[in-house]
């Protein structure tokens, strides 16, 4: 009697219409999009793709932030091979909206608006025509590459292009409700939560694990926001100006040197700082210090080259990094003439270097003896005196100089000044 076994293992009716033993990944895009929210998003779609997940969620909340970290971030979503979903949850702005765009589908919630990308700049003002133009051919090149009409995308950016229908007249970026975004494509549904989001992808019964940035992480996105670098790299040439003219080692240098370790330690975990800008960094505090102890001012200006190209080399934008170290200069060079000023070179760490010891006459120094005891002898030149020559005088020959005019060989002489080595003679008649 022969037995036949089932091959294969027998799925419920409707359980991969749930998504029933699939993996979901639901990954937060918050707060301003930069360097840290790159190295956290590389970190979590890797994950992603090492566990085989089926499906990634990013959920945004943002205002926008920096190009450069956006382009990286849509460079990243268009490198997976996972299904991935943006859920605007409120706002999706500038670098946000870019980000959504670069997904396979986007949802939102009623609230939730999704647009407004003009470029800014650090300053508060609009960027120049060669980055405006930039920026909006890679906004459309996005809605593009999902099948998305290009020419809302170019609106977002651009504020030249005309849509009276939908609240964005000439002169204003076009921002999208949920509705609107519905209605031109850029939205496949306006979701209450993200239960009623996994139904609607067909995963409510997949296995969801939610990513969250870590507390290096969430340090790092601070530290190496574009607002507190200047200000870290500020606090510590500040410390460290403070500490030369400070008794000791005391709070002026450890707040430069923590504000240092703080800059390279976000730079470090953002993945932007290196080796090679630790080791150069390391060399530099060597010389400066050396330069210390073998004076000459090389070891020390090599020094400061060395701490300023291990910055540059741990900055995403030289720009911004070339302004944060200027800045920081000017800080530290008004200070430093501030306390100059008050203080001089007399106090902390120049009264070990700068020589101040002095050979005075009330400490007994004596560069030459003063010969006061020869005013009023009189004398005989033996060489004309033009106006310098010899003259005895108690059978002492010396050199002296005619107070005036001159004066002729065995004329009669008398010392009417002595100045150190200098013996003034007048001639006798």
């Amino acid at each position: 009697m022969a037995f036949f076994f089932p091959l294969f293992h027998q799925v419920p009716v409707g359980a991969a219409d749930k998504g029933e033993g699939k993996l979901v990944y639901v990954i937060p895009i918050e707060k301003e999009v930069e360097r840290g929210l790159e190295a956290f998003l590389t970190r979590a779609t890797e994950e992603a793709r090492e566990e085989g997940a089926d499906h990634i969620i990013f959920e945004i909340d943002t205002p926008g932030g920096r190009v450069d970290s956006a382009g990286q971030i849509a460079k990243l979503l268009q490198n997976l091979d996972i299904p991935t979903t943006s859920y605007v949850v409120n706002q999706a702005y500038s670098a946000g909206s870019y980000i959504a765009l670069n997904t396979d589908s986007i949802y939102m919630k009623p609230q939730a608006t999704m647009g407004a990308s003009g470029v800014i700049t650090s300053d508060g003002n609009a960027a120049d025509q060669k980055a405006q133009s930039a920026w909006i051919a890679a906004m459309k090149s996005a809605a593009e590459s999902k099948g998305r009409d290009p020419l809302y995308a170019a609106a977002m950016a651009d504020k030249s292009i005309d849509l009276p229908e939908l609240d964005a007249g000439e002169g204003e970026f076009l921002t999208l409700g949920p509705s609107s975004a519905l209605e031109v494509g850029y939205s496949e549904g306006t979701i209450e939560d993200r239960v009623e989001l996994l139904h609607e992808l067909g995963l409510s019964e997949a296995k969801i694990i939610e990513k969250e940035t870590t507390l290096s992480e969430e340090i790092a996105r601070f530290l190496t926001n574009p607002v507190v670098i200047p200000i870290l790299l500020s606090v510590a040439s500040l410390g460290l100006v403070v500490e030369l003219y400070s008794p000791g080692f005391g709070v002026p240098g450890i707040m430069g040197l923590v504000s240092l370790v703080l800059f390279f330690y976000g730079h470090i975990v953002a993945g932007l700082a290196g080796m090679e800008a630790i080791i150069l960094l390391v060399l530099g505090i060597v010389l400066i210090i050396a330069e210390i102890f073998v004076p000459g001012g090389i070891m020390g200006l090599l020094g400061i080259g060395a701490i300023i190209g291990s910055l540059f080399l741990s900055g995403y934008d030289l720009g911004h990094m070339s302004m944060s170290i200027g800045i920081a200069f000017l800080v530290t060079l008004v200070v430093s003439v501030i306390l100059f000023r008050r203080m001089g070179m007399d106090k902390g760490i120049f009264r070990h270097i700068i020589l101040k010891d002095q050979t005075t006459t009330e400490q007994g120094y004596v560069s030459s003896v003063n010969r006061l005891e020869l005013i009023g002898l009189e004398g005989v030149t033996v060489t004309p005196l033009r106006p310098a020559g010899k003259a005895v005088f108690e059978n002492e020959r010396l050199d002296v100089v005619s107070e005036g005019g001159f004066i002729g060989e065995n004329q009669k002489v008398k010392v009417v000044k002595v100045e150190g080595v200098r013996i003034v003679v007048r001639e006798v008649n």
